[in-house]
């Protein structure tokens, strides 16, 4: 059975950072895309970032792009999301989830997603 399980959600005020963590088990992790996405609702789920099994590059969408990091540590089975910067507009539910796919488009595209997490909260002050 496979389970993503994130950490490391919390409040903080804007301009401050925090560290995601998403453990993974019951999959070769190696093998797979690892990608971030957030939904803040009434908003639609939003593509974070995806570091692809290869890795070789990152994906990032341009409302985080030189603000987030995403890493990963395959002996650990981990996935890592280093948010900097933080605005309260980046408030959201944040879900990591894993492809097997590798492209960039296909890692950017939700539905390209085999497996999910359960979501860890970030909320930003002002």
């Amino acid at each position: 059975q496979v389970q993503l399980v994130e950490s490391g959600g919390g409040l903080v005020q804007a301009g401050g950072s925090l560290r995601l963590s998403c453990a993974a088990s019951g999959l070769a992790f190696s093998t797979y895309t690892m990608g971030w996405f957030r939904q803040a609702p009434p908003k639609e789920r939003e593509f974070v970032a995806a570091i692809p099994w290869t890795g070789k590059g990152t994906y990032y969408g341009d409302s985080v792009k030189g603000r987030f990091t995403i890493s990963r540590d395959n002996a650990k089975n981990t996935v890592f999301l280093q948010m900097n910067g933080l605005k309260p507009e980046d408030t959201a539910d944040y879900y990591c989830a894993a492809t097997s796919y590798y492209s960039e488009g296909a890692a950017r595209q939700q539905d390209r997603y085999d497996f999910w997490g359960q979501g860890t909260q970030v909320t930003v002050s002002s």
